[in-house]
């Protein structure tokens, strides 16, 4: 099978990891942070090495601020939820996953707070200057996708945090997509709290992803249970990283994230970036040279994007096509509107949804011909 679909998961992961992490737990396999045994002692310290990983990795300057989660959804309702007070006003964007909307939907709607989204442009980017216009004196964050998982795009974060910080509005990023895939500095880019899953383009297991705040920025515990510190007591530890972390780690996942991390680290972000930028412009130039194929937003560079293209074929619902590139060809993509409504509305799509290519780091040229091929046998019947 040729796999096209690593937006939604990465696969395969990188060899040997899955394979470590499943030994590392036969080691390590107990409840960290749960016991003074030696045992116990040594999943802990296997725990916070991977927590300081995902600080630098990030550029966060404090390992106890990186809190794990199930997901880059778990992280984003963790952040929001422990955020907003009523009254307050959200800035997100229209190219948000539902990670991002349907939390913001859900407090609006029980009237905690309002919300806009801001626009895209005809490149597929949210400028500083759309985000700007939308700020209230009552705005509590921005919240945005740093790419988006339908066209790719990667949003200028660092230019608006500069704008937002002028305001004293931190910006939440979904970084979702864009993990693995291109660099991220966090202190840098002035990005207040960072969200992201590891089963993407950080090559780790599904249920494992994770909250990065820098220390400027508190956010109030939205869960409440078991953390292993202050057990006497029946309020929550306001200490972090546990503020945010209730019950028994996934320590599975997390030496999971930890390889991943690891095996992207080697690699180079920047190596995956270009490689995967390559095998995109041939995807995107093949396509659009097939009558009948529309590729949404794809025109010019490509070195500002992730490895994510969405097309559809003229009098095919996107439904078939992706079922006979399954059953005929056997190839993997993603098809409908991808969890990104706004997206698929302001691009004309969401009746129907669209067909989604995305790349990894194991995609060939080979692998890319094959899709193109299949395209063209789809688009000329």
């Amino acid at each position: 099978m040729i796999y096209l679909d690593n937006a939604a998961t990465t696969f395969p992961k990188a060899p040997g990891t899955l394979e470590r992490a499943v030994e590392l737990y036969r080691e390590l396999g107990v409840s960290p942070g749960r016991g003074n045994h030696d045992l116990a002692m040594r999943a802990s310290d296997a725990v916070e090495e991977v927590r300081a990983k995902v600080a630098t990795f990030f550029g966060a300057p404090d390992p106890t601020r990186v809190a794990f989660a199930a997901n880059a959804s778990d992280a984003l309702n963790t952040v929001l939820l422990g955020l907003v007070r009523p009254g307050d006003h959200v800035v997100a964007t229209r190219l948000d996953h539902n990670s991002v909307l349907r939390p913001l939907h859900h407090l609006a709607a029980t009237g905690v707070i309002a919300w806009d989204a801001a626009p895209f442009d005809d490149a597929g980017i949210v400028t500083a200057d759309a985000v700007e216009a939308l700020l209230r004196p009552n705005t509590r964050l921005v919240v945005m996708a740093h790419a988006s998982n339908v066209i790719g795009t990667v949003q200028p974060v660092a230019e608006i945090a500069r704008r937002c910080a002028a305001r004293g509005v931190p910006v939440v990023v979904d970084a979702a997509q864009s993990a693995g895939q291109v660099p991220i500095d966090m202190a840098a880019m002035g990005i207040g709290a960072l969200a992201f899953t590891g089963h993407k383009s950080l090559y780790g297991p599904s249920g494992i992803g994770g909250l990065v705040l820098m220390p400027s920025l508190d956010v109030e515990t939205s869960r409440f249970g078991g953390t292993g510190m202050d057990s006497a007591s029946l309020v929550h530890t306001r200490s972090y990283p546990l503020r945010l972390e209730a019950g028994t780690l996934n320590l599975l996942g997390v030496l999971g994230l930890g390889l991943g991390l690891d095996f992207v680290s080697l690699e180079g972000v920047e190596a995956i970036h270009a490689r995967e930028a390559a095998l995109l412009r041939r995807l995107r130039d093949g396509l659009v040279s097939i009558d009948g194929v529309t590729v949404y937003l794809a025109s010019g560079g490509l070195s500002d994007r992730v490895a994510v293209l969405a097309c559809n074929v003229a009098g095919v619902h996107p439904q078939d096509v992706g079922a006979i590139l399954d059953g005929d060809f056997e190839i993997a993509v993603r098809v409908g509107v991808h969890c990104a409504p706004l997206a698929h509305r302001d691009l004309g799509t969401i009746d129907r949804g669209a067909v989604r290519f995305s790349l990894g780091a194991f995609t060939t040229a080979a692998d890319i011909d094959a899709a193109i091929a299949a395209m063209r046998a789809i688009a000329t019947g």
